[in-house]
């Protein structure tokens, strides 16, 4: 493991989420048993060399992951990644209008499907789209 880089990715990691919820990520992996090196890869790849890469703050970046999740259709990770969104500053609006956007590209029923994810988070976290 090359442990700069990996530290790259947690420091990074901990701009998204809280540092408990960080931690919780680097340590425990629930795919470890079949998979042990997954989540070092998350941690340095994803967060350690492409998150800290120049160009894009970290709202920008979080709109795009959380748009390319939604035309991939992968609820979990979508869930995730909207939380991440908002704790990096996005708003609910922006996140929704992200969303709504991809409609003539992904189709309604991605879309819809992704924006009930949005309203269970927006609710736990006792937040609401301005309309």
């Amino acid at each position: 493991m090359d442990q700069e880089r990996f530290q790259k990715g947690v420091n990074k990691l901990k701009e998204y989420t809280s540092e408990e919820q960080a931690q919780n990520l680097v340590h425990s992996d629930v795919l470890k048993d079949i998979a042990p090196d997954l989540r070092r890869f998350i941690v340095e790849f994803a967060y350690g060399d492409i998150y800290t890469r120049p160009g894009l703050n970290n709202k920008e970046r979080a709109l795009v992951t959380i748009t390319t999740l939604v035309t991939q259709g992968v609820e979990p990770q979508i869930e995730t990644h909207v939380n991440r969104g908002l704790t990096s500053g996005l708003t609910p609006n922006e996140i929704v209008e992200g969303m709504l956007q991809l409609i003539p590209y992904v189709g309604f029923p991605r879309v819809q499907n992704a924006l009930k994810i949005v309203k269970k988070v927006l609710e736990q976290r006792d937040l609401k789209v301005e309309i």
